[in-house]
Formats: C-alpha cells, sequence, structure tokens
C-alpha cells in the first residue's frame, strides 16, 4: 500500500546546465549530490523530492517514480508492470536521510502533481489503483480538456493521468508537472528577478485557483505553477 510519493526521478543529459536551470526555478543556492554513484543531484521540496539524474539522453525527461510504502525496504525495489513505466517502492528511509542532512529549508515550490499521458486509463486503474493501493481521487471524461482523465491521491502530491481522444499515446509516459505555491504574484516577481520566463496568470480549471506556464528554466519539461483557491 504505498502512503506517498518518495522522489520524482529526472534525467537530464548534462546535469551541470540542469542544476543551473534549477537553481534558478526554485530559488536554491545549490543541489546536493545524491547517494549511489550515479551523478546525481537531489532537491528536498515540502512533499517529495526531485532527483536530477545525468543519463546519455538528448532531452531532459520524468524517468520515472518512487513511491514511499510500510513494507518497503531502505533500497528501491522496482515494481513490474505491463506499461514498462520506471516504478519502485521504497521505505522512504534514504530520503529522510537526506532532508536530515540538508542545510537549507526548502523552497516555497512544492509538487502539486505530475502528469503521466496513458493508451490505457483501464489499466492505469489496475496498477496505481489495485496493484499499488494508491487512492483513485477521481475519474473524470472532459471532451474539452482532452480526454479521460484521472487522478490517484497518495500523501500530499496527485498523479494525473490522461488518455487523450485523440491523437492516440503510442506508450504511456510522464509528460509533465505542476508546481504549488502560495502567492503567484510574489512567484511570478521572484522569477522574473531570477531571468526565468512565465507566460501571464490565468485562471485555472478548478475554481478559484489561478496558473502560469514556466516557460524557461525548466528543462524542456512542461512546468506549471498553481496558486490554490483561498
Amino acid at each position: 500500500m504505498v502512503s506517498g510519493f518518495d522522489r520524482i526521478v529526472l534525467e537530464v543529459p548534462d546535469i551541470n546546465d540542469a542544476v543551473a536551470q534549477y537553481r534558478r526555478l526554485f530559488g536554491v543556492p545549490a543541489l546536493a549530490p545524491g547517494p549511489g554513484g550515479a551523478v546525481t543531484r537531489w532537491l528536498a521540496l515540502a512533499n517529495t523530492v526531485i532527483v536530477l539524474e545525468e543519463a546519455p539522453v538528448e532531452r531532459a525527461g520524468i524517468r520515472g517514480l518512487v513511491f514511499t510504502t510500510p513494507e518497503g525496504g531502505a533500497e528501491d525495489r522496482p515494481v513490474a508492470n505491463a506499461a514498462g513505466l520506471d516504478l519502485a517502492t521504497c521505505d522512504g528511509s534514504v530520503s529522510a536521510a537526506f532532508r536530515e542532512s540538508a542545510d537549507a529549508l526548502p523552497p516555497a515550490l512544492r509538487v502539486d502533481h505530475v502528469v503521466l499521458r496513458t493508451a490505457d486509463a483501464e489499466a492505469s486503474v489496475g496498477l496505481f489503483a489495485r496493484q499499488l493501493g494508491i487512492r483513485l481521487a477521481l475519474d473524470r471524461t472532459v471532451p474539452e480538456w482532452g480526454g479521460r482523465m484521472l487522478f490517484f491521491r497518495a500523501g500530499k502530491l496527485t498523479l494525473e493521468v490522461i488518455e487523450p481522444d485523440s491523437p492516440p499515446v503510442q506508450a504511456d509516459h510522464f509528460w509533465g508537472i505542476a508546481y504549488q505555491c502560495p502567492d503567484l504574484e510574489e512567484e511570478a516577481a521572484r522569477l522574473g528577478r531570477e531571468g526565468v520566463d512565465l507566460s501571464p496568470v490565468r485562471p485555472g480549471r478548478k475554481p478559484g485557483t489561478r496558473v502560469a506556464t514556466v516557460k524557461s528554466h525548466c528543462l524542456g519539461i512542461p512546468t506549471l505553477l498553481i496558486e490554490p483557491a483561498t
């Protein structure tokens, strides 16, 4: 039974460039090296850890998710799945130790949701709800938003799964990420000082929310900022 999102793993072609971009996006002085032998940097947010991992890829992307489970161990355990997604479980102890060793407070941004595009929404229900025990909080088909949308909730983070009407998805893949901030105007001003480009602030899909699209320093990964409803 999954209790939370331990880590979101991003693979990047150049770790130094990725760190430079995310330092500006999150307003942090540095990203700490992660445990293990790979070239990684970790960033602790309030509700999860973002991992940047250098890999032989042409462009950055969301490689996979690591979930916490009560029965998990310290080491990541891969989750076998027919969709071919990079998923794993652990007990969260490694991330907890990393947080304790971090000197700086986490940035104001926190992950609101991660977006997965799927070719088979029913198979996603089987994987995330039945196999992993993540609560399916909402299942909606909204043609004007592009298709069927599933929202799986664990801890204080959501996995949004979209089965689009068209064009069909050839293979399931993690597509984008949304960050929540308490004051979007204030955050936009900070990002402007950092040289990060944003779209104009606009109403979000959820009543009372406001959003802005990040247009630079996001590793080319579709990235959204959300101010929750008051």
